[in-house]
């Protein structure tokens, strides 16, 4: 059975922070993940997560000031020692959370920057990375992003996060797909996990247009989710979407028996 995990940084969003994970755990939810667990305590997360039953299951890297507009820092000549630093600052953090995977965000291209010392520096610090994590027992995730929402990130389409993989070589090294970030760059959603699924560590939902849940776009998640059960999927499916109403109104689109009984 396909395993469903809430998205904290975009579910249960009218809740402060900390509060969301209760929630989860309310609406029937065994895990969750979120984008930057670095503003709350650890020991106040696992706290949450204990006290809820529930495991953490990702976390991205440092990805930078996003109120700056930084959206990773992988690809970045100049930033290579945050980058770095925000490794060793990750896997801290995913120990005391109990994550074994970990999402790194390859970032904006800078105006004027060559692409070959941009694609250069970012092979460079996705096999630093991976060798640190595989070091600590844990997986590299790499997640192309679609670049209507993003404009200039770097890494932007499955087979381009395929080459990447290949050319950095380590075998802890997997992509992150997010099928409403896929579904806009390139379609062909099911034939693409379906040729890719054995690179595939983690898989993320969200309907197109609008990245709402599943059922409020052109996307055949039935289909899909049937796709997933057939080729043998066995990792998590992160709910990164951003509810059109309240986050409990929406949860009719899960598969029957995803999620545990609801308590009160």
């Amino acid at each position: 059975m396909l395993r469903f995990a809430a998205n904290l940084s975009m579910l249960f969003a009218e809740a402060p922070f900390l509060d969301r994970f209760a929630l989860a755990a309310r609406a029937g939810f065994a895990a969750v993940e979120c984008q930057f667990p670095y503003d709350a305590p650890a020991a106040e997360i696992r706290a949450r997560l204990d006290d809820n039953g529930l495991a953490m299951v990702l976390h991205n890297l440092p990805a930078g000031d996003w109120a700056a507009g930084e959206r990773g820092l992988a690809c970045q000549p100049q930033r290579v020692a945050d980058f770095r630093a925000g490794v060793t600052h990750a896997i801290a953090t995913a120990h005391a959370l109990g994550v074994t995977q970990l999402n790194c965000l390859a970032g904006i291209a800078p105006a004027g920057a060559e692409p070959a010392v941009l694609h250069r520096t970012l092979i460079d610090n996705l096999r630093f990375a991976a060798r640190a994590l595989a070091a600590e027992g844990l997986k590299l995730l790499v997640e192309p992003i679609n670049t209507f929402d993003m404009p200039g990130f770097l890494v932007n389409r499955t087979p381009q996060a395929i080459a990447l993989l290949d050319a950095v070589g380590e075998p802890n090294a997997f992509i992150q797909y997010d099928v409403y970030h896929a579904q806009r760059m390139e379609g062909e959603l099911a034939a693409t996990i379906a040729r890719h699924l054995p690179r595939i560590a983690h898989v993320q939902v969200a309907d197109n247009p609008g990245r709402h849940e599943p059922g409020t776009g052109e996307i055949r998640f039935d289909f899909l989710f049937a796709e997933l059960e057939r080729l043998g999927y066995d990792g998590w499916i992160g709910c990164e979407y951003l509810p059109a109403a309240r986050t409990e109104s929406g949860l009719a689109w899960l598969p029957l028996g995803a999620l545990k009984p609801r308590t009160s």
